[in-house]
């Protein structure tokens, strides 16, 4: 199941480098289908609608990533003799 995420940014002067991001709660207003929303909220175990809408997102975006990664069948070598064990051994 997808987990509840939140999209964050980098804080305003921070590098690339580094890690600490800014939270972004959006107010968002959306007409959306009552029914759709009951049967998601129910389906899910969700307390409320904006955790059932937050949980369809994430997991939207989470199986957007797998077709990513899906496309670059083909595009990546692959070598059968790598020894990736190998890369572990200290010494």
């Amino acid at each position: 199941m997808a987990s509840n995420r939140r999209l964050g940014v980098p804080r305003a002067g921070l590098t690339q480098g580094d890690v600490s991001w800014h939270v972004l709660d959006m107010a968002t207003n959306l007409k959306l289908d009552d029914t759709l929303i009951a049967e998601a909220v129910r389906i899910g175990g969700h307390r409320t609608k904006q955790a059932a809408v937050s949980a369809a997102i994430a997991e939207y975006v989470d199986r957007r990533h797998r077709l990513q990664l899906l496309e670059l069948e083909g595009k990546v070598e692959f070598d059968p003799g790598w020894d990736y064990k190998k890369l572990r051994r200290r010494g």
